[in-house]
């Protein structure tokens, strides 16, 4: 029986010729990842078990990215810690303020992943990297502790979902639409420890943001991970990013799936997830009308240039509606950058929109922009549960960034084509 990439990836990674769904392997790590809120306990657990270096400092990377620049105490006391222990084992890739991004655009951004890799990260969204063909899912804080002073990790091999994606997006219609609509098909457990690969001819039709997008969210779906082939695209984006040698793996054609679905990307229109998971969701035309208070536009899902672009196109000349919140949060500093030069940031600031220093802010109820009771908001990040961005009495709707900001227009959910 063939292999899928994954399992290639895995395989490779554990020192075998083959490995299959179900095995348990001890895999080398290309990548260790940490942030302002995780690996503080990494570094205790390191700690009390007596351990006194790291196996590679090259191949660890902490961001304060959640609640930096730090927004109280508590936060401001974490943020020391990871700093203490960066500069004790002199970590090379450590992002403080100034530096720091939102994780997981910032190490794709600064060439930390690559095709063919192995990476573990104390943060659920760490699937981000199978954009780029590589194996990255998310762990706990202890398993990170292991693996920076080991440089190794228990895994369990997951069995696969085939997604085929055929056809190409329509105006309006994102990454972010895809895999919402792939979510509300299978559900929020449909992916159950599995990978989820995308294939077919629709992926050459995405762009390298929009695959970002849709592996982030495959955890929604409780996928161990998500990938894309490499491809044209992937190798353009690695260019100047990456200078060691990695490796694509490709699926075996005999290789075997727990099930198949296919996505025609022209038939998809913008799609939200209503209160309370990501699967509750429903086409643009449908939620049409929801009033909100607050619109977020960023995160480590949809913060990176071409979402920048999309919401900026439709905020450009016009203004944000009289008791709307429209924030915005660029991911990375580069992207700040690019942004700045583009004129998006005075599109925004122009339209009456928040800027904000790269950050994970509200997504997980941190700060630049908690909500209140009661109050509903339009958001670009990855999750809408109970009291995840304020009181269990406030509501998030997640959306793509054309859905956010036409909605930041208007005050309800709104159609980008109709602003």
């Amino acid at each position: 029986m063939g292999m899928t990439m994954t399992q290639k990836i895995l395989a490779r990674s554990a020192g075998l010729d083959s490995v299959e769904a179900g095995q348990l392997i001890e895999g080398k790590l290309d990548l260790v990842l940490g942030n302002d809120i995780t690996t503080p306990v990494a570094i205790t657990e390191f700690n009390k078990a007596g351990l006194s270096s790291v196996f590679d400092r090259d191949r660890i990377a902490i961001v304060l990215d959640h609640s930096t620049p730090c927004k109280d105490i508590k936060s401001a006391q974490l943020c020391a810690a990871c700093r203490d222990f960066a500069k004790r084992h002199e970590i090379t890739h450590f992002y403080d303020v100034g530096q720091m991004g939102v994780e997981h655009a910032l190490l794709p951004e600064q060439g930390l992943t690559a095709p063919g890799e192995v990476i573990i990260g104390a943060d659920s969204h760490t699937c981000t990297y199978g954009a780029l063909g590589a194996f990255s899912t998310g762990v706990g804080s202890t398993d990170m502790a292991a693996g920076m002073a080991t440089g190794l990790a228990w895994f369990k091999v997951p069995s696969a979902i085939r997604v085929n994606l055929t056809g190409k997006l329509p105006k309006f219609v994102s990454g972010k639409d895809v895999v919402l609509h792939l979510i509300g098909m299978i559900g929020v457990d449909g992916a159950l420890y599995q990978s989820l690969e995308f294939r077919g001819d629709g992926v050459a039709a995405l762009e390298m943001d929009d695959r970002f997008t849709i592996c982030n969210m495959a955890i929604e779906a409780g996928a161990k991970n998500g990938i894309f082939p490499v491809d044209a695209k992937t190798e353009e984006y690695l260019k100047g990013r990456v200078d060691r040698p990695w490796t694509a793996f490709e699926a075996d054609p005999d290789a075997a799936y727990t099930r198949e679905v296919t996505i025609d990307l022209s038939a998809l229109r913008p799609t939200v997830a209503l209160p309370h998971l990501p699967e509750n969701t429903k086409t643009v035309d449908e939620a049409a009308g929801m009033p909100v208070q607050q619109v977020v536009i960023g995160s480590c899902t949809n913060g990176r240039l071409k979402d920048l672009r999309e919401a900026a196109a439709i905020l450009r000349g016009k203004k944000v509606a009289d008791g709307v919140r429209c924030i915005v949060i660029p991911a990375t500093q580069q992207i700040y950058l690019d942004a700045m030069e583009e004129g998006l940031i005075a599109d925004f600031i122009q339209a009456g929109a928040a800027v904000s220093t790269p950050t994970c802010g509200p997504c997980l109820g941190g700060h630049m922009g908690v909500l209140s009771d009661n109050e509903w908001a339009v958001s670009t990040t990855n999750r809408n549960f109970v009291g995840r961005m304020g009181p269990t009495s406030s509501m998030i709707i997640l959306a793509s960034p054309a859905v956010a900001a036409a909605t930041a227009l208007t005050g309800v959910i709104t159609d980008p084509a109709t602003v």
